[in-house]
């Protein structure tokens, strides 16, 4: 093994690259190298540096289940028992090896499952980190979320899992030793038994079959925006930033890209992006931010723009924004102002992003006054959502969202919002469920914006929710620790139909309904499950005032006469608004 330097090595143009990636992807043939070993072992965090260096995908099965369930594993395993758990986890594991080359990391239980043995062996590639009981021991003690561990007695309980799992464990095509030292030591004897393995065990000629090939696989689902002369598409579906470089080289040949992004996507996809350019022969420089609202500033936006001309970026070429909204809207308001009009490409990692920001050209940074106050309507040329990469989205950003995906249902689609009452926890296990909802919430989005580009009347309705929310956001200083914009909006929407019934305009069981289900998904909807609130209900109304929508110093609210059913509300009396907010925030949660 090497020393404590990582062995990837920068190339021209400033960017992470290991020249031993490309013949290993070849040798795998699209199968998915698949981590197994005990609690502790190291599979998420050495998972995810084998998989930058490799410019895949990574994804942890224990993530994605808490994601389907909508609670922790530990919960899971307290309230449903460890059979319910095991039936769970074979099932997402047979989906997430059904669905391509990537980094998997999976529960230490998982491979412990005979049938899971068997579908890795035929679809993946596994790799044991085997690790000693005095390694693992140091890294769990402390942790109180291992529930096989939650007992009077832990440390021999981990000694018993040790002696019944490693012959098992023992199984898997490779075995690196997981200890003590850099986490870039133990993937780069992973990078090297991954070499000398493959080497001696060629790819077969012809995949071996899946059973029900393709069930799990979301079909491409492509989506028009129709607008005279701008029109665009929307493109949903798996393995589309691996893709993207085709799907730019021929909307734009011969053209550059500048790829603005944020440091925590950069690490997980734009490697797989830099590749997919590469391969089509586009030139491109990367402008990396730091996540969060925090950089939809003036000081950001500016760097953002004298970075895209720094790089020689022409008008005829393009601006990429990968990543969620943040990403995507100052990319948006940044290739809507260089060279007073550059295209660009929405590619948004975020479920919020892939069904509503990225979508119909609203871009834009924040001012101290309010949220999205310096902007401009500015379309993407192209849209490609890459359900894939909802992956490697936290459960928290996930369940925001959803908040957007449920909005749809409660503007003018009762039948959505039915589906979605029912089958939001496929939704977030992801396949079809996630696809669905995801391309369903992008053609609601484009039928609005194709009739009301600019907000004149329609497509007020998309901000239902967000009179309430921003005001929120701003309250909160843009705080993410304590207040995202999905979950701004959850509450808004919660509100908006609580309004609507102090109104008379709403029958209260809707209302009722509309919490319930935002609370069943994990979301807030008051203003008290905001961490630390303490705003007042005059502080509320005061920030309302800086929405975009108020026109002529008067609120304008989105409205409900009921599910699916809602309406803009103008001149809306104030009075009547503080009435409402102080009654919010007495109210017994």
């Amino acid at each position: 093994m090497s020393s404590g330097i990582s062995p990837i090595q920068m190339s021209d143009d400033g960017r992470p690259h290991d020249p031993r990636a490309a013949p290993i992807l070849s040798a795998l043939a699209g199968r998915p190298v698949v981590l197994v070993g005990m609690m502790g072992s190291g599979k998420t965090s050495t998972g995810r540096r084998l998989a930058q260096r490799l410019g895949l995908g990574f994804v942890d099965a224990d993530i994605v289940i808490e994601q389907a369930a909508g609670m922790s594993i530990a919960d899971i395993f307290a309230r449903h028992g460890e059979t319910y758990f095991r039936d769970g986890e074979k099932r997402v594991m047979a989906r997430l090896l059904g669905e391509g080359c990537r980094v998997l990391a999976t529960g230490g239980g998982a491979f412990m499952n005979a049938d899971v043995r068997k579908r890795i062996a035929a679809e993946g590639l596994s790799i044991w980190l085997k690790a000693d009981f005095d390694v693992l021991w140091r890294r769990v003690r402390r942790r109180a979320t291992r529930p096989l561990l939650n007992n009077a007695d832990p440390e021999n309980t981990l000694r018993q899992l040790i002696d019944e799992r490693y012959p098992v464990y023992a199984e898997a095509d490779i075995t690196v030793v997981s200890h003590e030292g850099s986490h870039d030591d133990v993937v780069d004897e992973m990078m090297t038994q991954l070499e000398n393995w493959l080497s001696s065990n060629p790819p077969l000629a012809v995949a071996p079959e899946r059973p029900n090939p393709g069930k799990d696989m979301p079909k491409l689902e492509k989506i028009g925006v129709k607008l005279a002369g701008r029109g665009y598409d929307i493109l949903i579906g798996e393995g589309l930033i691996a893709e993207a470089g085709g799907h730019i080289q021929r909307l734009a040949p011969g053209a550059s890209c500048a790829i603005v992004t944020d440091e925590n996507v950069a690490r997980y996809h734009l490697p797989a992006l830099q590749r997919s350019l590469d391969a089509a022969q586009i030139k491109h420089a990367n402008i990396i931010v730091a996540p969060g609202e925090g950089s939809k500033t003036y000081s950001v936006f500016e760097r953002v723009c004298d970075d895209i001309i720094g790089a020689r970026i022409e008008r005829n070429d393009l601006v990429i924004a990968l990543g969620g909204g943040v990403v995507g809207d100052l990319a948006g308001y940044a290739a809507a102002s260089v060279r007073r009009g550059m295209r660009f490409v929405q590619i948004p990692t975020s479920l919020l992003a892939q069904v509503d920001s990225s979508v119909g050209g609203k871009t834009g940074i924040n001012s101290p006054h309010g949220k999205n106050l310096i902007g401009a309507f500015h379309q993407p040329s192209l849209v490609l959502a890459d359900t894939g990469a909802l992956q490697t989205l936290p459960l928290r950003e996930f369940r925001a969202g959803y908040a957007e995906v449920v909005k749809y249902g409660l503007i003018n689609d009762p039948n959505l919002f039915n589906w979605l009452d029912g089958a939001w926890q496929e939704i977030f296990a992801g396949g079809h469920a996630r696809a669905r909802a995801i391309a369903k919430s992008c053609a609601a989005k484009a039928g609005v914006v194709a009739r009301d580009e600019r907000e004149t009347g329609e497509r007020a309705l998309l901000n239902l929710g967000h009179t309430f929310g921003h005001a929120l956001e701003r309250l909160t200083a843009y705080d993410g620790s304590r207040l995202v914009h999905g979950e701004g909006v959850a509450i808004g929407m919660a509100c908006a139909f609580r309004f609507s019934v102090s109104q008379g305009l709403c029958p209260a069981p809707d209302a009722e309904r509309v919490a319930n289900h935002l609370k069943t998904a994990g979301l807030p909807s008051r203003f008290q499950d905001i961490k630390g609130w303490n705003a007042g209900p005059e502080e509320i109304l005061d920030a309302m005032y800086q929405d975009k929508k108020v026109e002529h110093g008067a609120l304008t609210f989105i409205l409900a006469h009921g599910i699916g059913k809602c309406f803009v509300a103008k001149s809306v009396d104030p009075g009547d608004v503080l009435a409402f907010l102080k009654s919010e925030l007495s109210a017994r949660l």
